[in-house]
């Protein structure tokens, strides 16, 4: 596949309100991780077509990663750090959606294009990075195991503060559009790129 990438040098982030369908990552059986798409409460039951995927652990040590009919099996996985997943989907009128998941929090630096990063190792502080550069993080969505949604806005310096009042999954979600970028895959011109991030962990029981 190819594919070429113009990005304005001021690109804007425009964030969107909770996207229908996202990817996301929660543990598997022993020593993997599952990919799922859809919504936590409504997984769809066929992966969409994707593209570029890619499953990697801290300093983008590769995984094995397998497709099934529903999900994409992610295999041993390492004992610590987080586990990630990237791929493209490019969807019908000039679309194109670039994807970013990652399960767990434990790590504080980005490695994913586009990722929520806590602040402090497994805390509820996050900010949104982009290429390695902090960025507002304007709206990130929660979805949780419980059924307790909401919308979250940022502090004042950009970051998002999550209320963890319950044990369970938590899966938040971002999506960002590149302003006045465009790209090119398979000789296609694609003029609508987004980027969406998911950031899924479990709070224990007490």
């Amino acid at each position: 596949m190819t594919r070429r990438v113009l990005f304005s040098l001021a690109f804007i982030f425009s964030a969107s309100a909770l996207q229908a369908q996202y990817l996301w990552l929660e543990p598997g059986s022993a020593h993997s991780a599952t990919v799922k798409a859809g919504e936590l409460h409504k997984p769809l039951t066929t992966m969409p077509t994707l593209q570029e995927t890619k499953a990697f652990g801290a300093a983008k040590q590769a995984l094995a990663l397998s497709k099934g009919s529903d999900a994409f099996t992610i295999n041993d996985i390492p004992a610590q750090g987080d586990v990630r997943f990237s791929a493209i989907e490019p969807l019908a009128d000039g679309v194109v959606y670039y994807h970013h998941s990652k399960w767990g929090r434990s790590e504080t630096e980005a490695i994913n294009d586009l990722e929520l990063v806590p602040t402090a190792a497994q805390g509820n502080t996050f900010k949104l990075v982009w290429k390695g550069r902090p960025v507002a993080a304007s709206l990130v969505n929660v979805d949780t195991s419980e059924g307790w949604r909401r919308q979250l806005k940022a502090n004042a310096d950009g970051s998002i503060t999550l209320p963890t009042p319950f044990a369970g999954l938590y899966v938040l979600e971002v999506t960002v559009r590149i302003d006045d970028g465009s790209v090119t895959i398979d000789g296609k011109k694609y003029t609508d790129v987004r980027h969406n991030a998911t950031l899924a962990f479990e709070v224990p029981a007490p």
